[in-house]
């Protein structure tokens, strides 16, 4: 089934782990075999031929770029100049890609259906991966006048935060309201029509968000927190939030926000019980809260930093996403909940936003 996923972070695993994403994921993972300097090496999942091989014909794909102060142990850029300059050869990346035939953006409504419709023509023996570029956490927008220039080379989505203290918001594991640039930062969205990603703000901002922005919100990859309790995740009050705005949510595959006490380095899928039924957790209960299966799709997050070693067990590469309509349907979902899940609610979503 043609499907959709939310949110990769293909430039990322290019440029700084170095993965040539044009091979399969098992030459990838055999040339980092002894290498240790992330934590997935060897364990990766996503390359473009496994998007293929699981007919994801359409993917929102990332940028990142964060600016830590002095005082933030977090990994990132010494000065926004620095992120922004970082951003610029990720952009790059999707650009020698495209050049390569590899993926083509999609940026409006006509390309978004010219994309589906070469998906659709099963005649073509390598179709490119479509790709919506969004930019995760929006510390590497050096001032807001920047954000136009990001959106004449395709930027399509933007989530202001990402983890800790930004520049313009509070993301995972941090508080506190978004300061008069944040405030300006979401006007300047809203003027370019710029899909809110509202993965990643953090309760006060997020609330702030939602009262002071009147465009298209999504949450490219989240899970619920009344399954697994932690700021990260959604409270039933903030899906419901989302729902009445329209957004569509997408569920992640990481296995830290599928199950309970898992410890980072130390915890197994197998040990942990973690599969993809577990996912389908997240996602029944967000159709649940909604009352419909038209506010929830796939985020996976499967390239996130993390690979085999913190993912469903029962999922060898992204290809694997293909065993989800199988479950959806054991659970009684029915073939149209099930489409709708797999593309559908992006597709409705993103022709409503660019219409």
């Amino acid at each position: 089934m043609f499907t959709i996923d939310a949110h990769l972070d293909l430039s990322m695993n290019a440029l700084e782990w170095n993965r040539d994403l044009r091979r399969p994921v098992s030459e990838i993972n055999a040339r980092e075999k002894g290498l240790t300097d992330k934590p997935d090496r060897g364990n990766g999942t996503v390359s473009l031929p496994e998007l293929r091989k699981g007919n994801i014909g359409l993917v929102v794909a990332t940028q990142i770029g964060r600016y830590v102060a002095p005082d933030n142990p977090l990994p990132g850029w010494h000065s926004p100049e620095q992120a922004w300059a970082q951003t610029q050869g990720q952009v790059a990346w999707y650009k020698a890609m495209e050049d390569d035939g590899e993926m083509v953006q999609v940026t409006d409504l006509y390309s978004l259906e010219a994309h589906v419709e070469v998906w659709r023509n099963n005649s073509l023996e390598k179709k490119p991966v479509g790709y919506i570029l969004s930019l995760e956490g929006a510390d590497s927008i050096v001032t807001v006048r920047y954000l136009e220039r990001a959106y004449q080379y395709g930027l399509r989505a933007i989530g202001p935060a990402h983890y800790g203290p930004g520049r313009y918001a509070n993301g995972t594991d941090a508080t506190g309201k978004m300061g008069p640039q944040g405030l300006a930062l979401l006007k300047e969205i809203e003027r370019l029509n710029i899909i809110l990603d509202a993965t990643h703000l953090c309760d006060d901002a997020f609330w702030q968000a939602l009262d002071n922005f009147n465009g298209h919100i999504w949450a490219s990859h989240n899970n619920c927190r009344a399954l697994v309790n932690h700021n990260r995740q959604y409270s039933d009050e903030m899906i419901k939030a989302l729902v009445n705005r329209g957004a569509v949510i997408g569920a992640a595959l990481d296995a830290w926000m599928m199950v309970p006490g898992w410890v980072r380095f130390k915890s197994t899928p197998k040990e942990m019980n973690c599969n993809l039924e577990v996912m389908i957790d997240h996602v029944d209960h967000i159709c649940q809260i909604a009352g419909n299966a038209l506010h929830v799709g796939i985020g996976s997050d499967l390239d996130g930093a993390f690979g085999r070693e913190q993912c469903p067990y029962d999922l060898e590469t992204i290809a694997d996403l293909q065993k989800i309509p199988a479950i959806l349907q054991k659970r009684g979902y029915t073939q149209q909940d099930i489409e709708n899940m797999m593309h559908g609610n992006w597709l409705r979503f993103l022709r409503n936003a660019w219409k």
